[in-house]
């Protein structure tokens, strides 16, 4: 008996489920490596483990549920299993999770980078997961991390938690204050990934444009960022051996003129931005505490195309935020529909818990929520169809990489135009100068 809990307590194989965001990814990378540089073996999440490891998102309900269900499924599989649940959700509903049937462990915060150090207690907890999730006040040291192994691109994290306080959002909640790495721990970061052949990294972070929280300097009297944003980005420009560096995302009060012409005039950032909306109605920005004005968000797509007119420029916005009327809802519309950006990720309004938001007049019924989803899904798929169509004929370098369908292979162009081709292992991994011919039903462009 001593020694089936010895085996219990001290699992061979783990494998790893990631929700959510870029920056998940590249914590989920990062915590699997101390795994593995413990003796563990990794295996697929769809395959028999001794312990499984969900790193959890929490934006939306949806992802809460997709924690559940990931659960039941592990479950199913391997009954015996042991269960880690870490990140967003687990920081902020650490009870809720623990009382899920099969869940061993709860790490909150400032504790999931220590993982390692409650593995071996794990099998001491047969009735109801023990939880380590303490105030996200703790969590006020910057954990670096970098995905790696499954991609020919890494996405590494340079910045954590956020100082806005936006009504409808949890993460500050889930993250803590903003936080950032060290323009020297980066830089080192990203010459270690040249180093593993990857040629593409992208920055990652919870408010990427308020790099340098945490790392202050006292000057004069008063403490000083040691760097921003835009001296990240120069010093990165410097790297040998990635050809490649994407900004995941950025806000638009902190997308400078001085960054955007930075990247107009750089070989290595990819002219390509994702930049969050959220609402093309100012009553609305403001009922979520927004910084800035759709007026600040048209001048900084104009900025972009002045000086990069190829560019891919992403957008996020909600539906169905408490007080949208059909008319708020028609000025989102009408602005996304003339301004010149080239995709949306849309989402709908779910209330969270312990959010200014979830409190407010004017909740908006479900079903009309999820037609004005639809009608902005719709607006999407023109525009980028109508993106890609104005570049049929053009030539542009893709970095290639695996597809799911046997046979094929996809990759990106500099500005963030999905392309497939048949499967080439010598162009895996590689930049590929192709010409863009067609675009095909699933809207990817079929290149030659």
């Amino acid at each position: 008996m001593q020694r089936l809990l010895q085996i219990m307590s001290t699992p061979q194989s783990v494998a790893f489920h990631t929700l959510g965001c870029k920056l998940n990814f590249s914590e989920t990378s990062s915590i699997r490596r101390q795994f593995e540089d413990h003796g563990f073996a990794t295996v697929q999440f769809n395959e028999v483990a001794d312990i499984y490891v969900l790193n959890t998102c929490s934006v939306t309900e949806f992802a809460d549920r997709k924690c559940r269900s990931a659960v039941r499924k592990v479950l199913r599989q391997s009954p015996d299993a042991k269960v880690v649940v870490i990140g967003c959700y687990a920081q902020l509903k650490p009870e809720e999770i623990a009382s899920i049937p099969g869940v061993d462990l709860v790490l909150g915060a400032a504790e999931k980078f220590n993982i390692l150090h409650y593995v071996d207690t794990l099998s001491q907890n047969p009735d109801k997961g023990m939880v380590r999730a303490g105030h996200v006040e703790q969590a006020n040291t910057f954990e670096e991390a970098f995905s790696y192994g499954d991609r020919t691109r890494s996405f590494l994290k340079v910045q954590d938690g956020c100082n806005y306080k936006c009504s409808f959002c949890t993460i500050p909640q889930a993250r803590g204050k903003s936080r950032s790495d060290t323009v020297s721990n980066v830089i080192a970061n990203a010459q270690k990934i040249a180093e593993l052949g990857i040629k593409e990294i992208v920055l990652t972070g919870v408010n990427l444009g308020d790099f340098g929280n945490g790392t202050e300097v006292i000057e004069g009297s008063k403490p000083k960022k040691e760097a921003l944003f835009i001296d990240l980005i120069k010093e990165l420009d410097k790297v040998d051996g990635i050809d490649r560096f994407r900004i995941s995302s950025i806000e638009p009060n902190l997308l400078t003129e001085e960054i955007i012409e930075f990247v107009s005039k750089s070989k290595r950032f990819m002219p390509h931005f994702h930049v969050p909306l959220q609402s093309g109605s100012n009553k609305i920005l403001k009922l979520m505490r927004r910084r800035y004005k759709r007026e600040l968000y048209a001048d900084r797509v104009n900025w972009i195309r002045s000086s990069m007119p190829h560019a891919c420029i992403g957008v996020d916005v909600i539906v169905g935020f408490p007080g949208e009327t059909d008319q708020d809802f028609k000025e989102t519309f009408d602005f996304l529909a003339d301004l010149d950006v080239n995709y949306l990720h849309v989402f709908t309004y779910s209330e969270r818990a312990n959010t200014p938001a979830a409190e407010m007049e004017g909740v908006i019924p479900i079903n009309i929520r999820r037609q004005r989803n639809e009608s902005l899904r719709n607006l999407s798929t023109k525009k980028k169809l109508q993106f890609y169509q104005n570049h049929i004929g053009t030539n542009r370098k893709v970095l290639f990489e695996h597809a799911k369908q046997k046979g094929m292979m996809t990759g990106f162009t500099d500005n963030y135009i999905k392309i497939q081709m048949p499967y080439s292992q010598e162009a895996i991994n590689t930049l590929s100068k192709v010409t863009l011919s067609e675009i095909t039903g699933d809207q990817l462009v079929w290149a030659m």
